[in-house]
């Protein structure tokens, strides 16, 4: 059986039952081929089925090959209106909107693709794309430095084209990737063997190539990126039921009622001790997928021209035909589809020890250059708190909150569990000035002022 493992003792159960690829959290080999370490693979002895051993091969020799990124094209899906995450959408697609102070959701798939040698992106893209589109254009430029070889980054809007059906704007994110499949026939595209399809409004820290190997090693046509839950959000993921070798036999896109409850499963399966499987009993999709790409163009092309979602319709009808296979994620992972997930998952990133964090030198998150000051604090009390380049603060006190760049705190403020978005611009002190002359705001938190959130739980 085949597992890399990023964290040795927290899958100590999935490696004795061998049935997913899991997460690996070694650092890429700079020559930019992937290649998975003999320290961090597990080759067990299971009690299973010989068939089912057969599925899950033993590591060999031929295993260990290399991989290649340039073999590999990242399709990142911009999302639909955003009204759950309105007013921060009002005028920004989803991958646009800021996260951790300094950075956009955008800046997340893109910084794991840099990170994992994928140099080829596509961005997909419909509603309020401006802001995204010149957040892409300034911090991720790949064309511009023989650096980057044969890499890109391009944006692909919505457009309509000639005949009926060209009048229609994306229904969906399978009927997205369709439109622009014929990108995948293009000269620049014929090395290409698989197309990893991801969605901009995550946050979380991934080498996609453990997943592209895994993927591979296993001749799944399909994977997965998978992690368990508990039953309070289960409704909101697409969830699976898995066999022994780690094949998907079962898909449902957002169950509720009996549905969701037909898809509870025993998650001690993934090695979760008996506990923590009681409280996570359902297997939910993280919407990162890995195709072949004739599979791909295969299934939207000519088996499912009609299917407009990958997680309603094309995963749960393709798992009755084709290999489609689970790959177990073991680290932290959060969906931002909501303004009461953006919050926490803002305030949870000042939290010490913080489940996730911006500051890792081998896996670094980029974003694009503003050239700001650093920030310039005078007599002020910060604890458990980001604060962001280029923000003034003066006689205040700031306790476990995001504070966005630019920003401005006056005297005697006091913040707590706040997420404060920054600005695009400052103000001198005479516009300030004339603000107030005129009754109208300035740019900032003016003095004596409190904002607290209470946090319900």
């Amino acid at each position: 059986m085949d597992l890399r493992v990023a964290a040795p003792a927290s899958v100590a159960a999935a490696a004795r039952r061998g049935v997913l690829g899991v997460g690996c959290a070694g650092v890429r080999p700079p020559q930019g081929r992937r290649q998975c370490r003999p320290s961090v693979r597990v080759s067990v002895a299971t009690t299973e089925s010989s068939a089912a051993a057969a599925a899950v091969a033993a590591v060999t020799a031929e295993d260990e090959e290399t991989t290649n990124p340039r073999t590999v094209v990242a399709v990142i899906l911009g999302g639909g209106a955003g009204t759950r995450l309105f007013p921060l959408t009002k005028r920004r697609a989803k991958p646009a909107v800021p996260i951790g102070g300094a950075y956009r959701l955008i800046d997340v798939p893109m910084s794991n693709c840099i990170n994992s040698g994928i140099n080829k992106v596509y961005v997909l893209t419909q509603f309020n794309s401006a802001s995204l589109n010149r957040h892409l254009s300034r911090a991720y430029n790949f064309s511009n430095g023989v650096g980057f070889g044969d890499g890109f980054v391009e944006v692909l809007a919505a457009t309509q084209r000639a005949g009926s059906e060209g009048k229609m704007w994306f229904q969906g994110t399978a009927d997205a990737v369709r439109q622009f499949a014929w990108l995948f026939d293009d000269a620049k595209s014929k090395d290409i063997e698989d197309v990893l399809i991801l969605s901009g409004d995550h946050l979380y820290r991934m080498d996609y190539m453990d997943f592209v190997q895994s993927h591979r090693q296993r001749n799944a046509g399909i994977s997965i990126c998978c992690l368990p839950i508990d039953g309070s959000r289960a409704s909101d993921f697409g969830l699976m039921k898995i066999d022994g070798t780690g094949r998907v036999i079962s898909f449902s896109e957002k169950p509720r009622g009996a549905d969701l409850k037909a898809m509870q499963v025993d998650t001690t399966l993934l090695g979760l001790p008996k506990e923590e499987a009681e409280k996570k009993p359902y297997i939910a999709s993280m919407g990162v997928y890995i195709f072949k790409k004739e599979i791909l163009l295969n299934l939207l092309r000519w088996r499912f021209p009609t299917a407009n979602d990958f997680g309603s319709e094309i995963i749960p009808a393709a798992a009755r035909e084709i290999n489609v296979k689970a790959y177990l994620f073991n680290d932290y992972w959060e969906d931002i589809g909501t303004i009461k997930s953006f919050f926490e998952a803002n305030l949870a990133l000042a939290e010490q020890p913080s489940k996730f964090s911006f500051y890792d030198a081998s896996k670094p998150m980029y974003t694009s250059r503003r050239n700001l000051p650093p920030s310039m604090i005078s007599t002020s009390k910060i604890t458990d708190s980001i604060i962001s380049h280029g923000c003034f603060l003066d006689k205040c006190r700031v306790e476990h909150s995001v504070v966005g760049i630019r920003s401005r705190i006056g005297s005697n403020v006091h913040l707590k569990d706040t997420v404060m978005l920054g600005a695009d611009f400052y103000e001198t002190d005479m516009e300030r000035g004339d603000q107030l002359a005129e009754g109208k705001v300035p740019i900032g938190i003016g003095e004596n002022t409190s904002i607290q959130y209470k946090l319900h739980h």
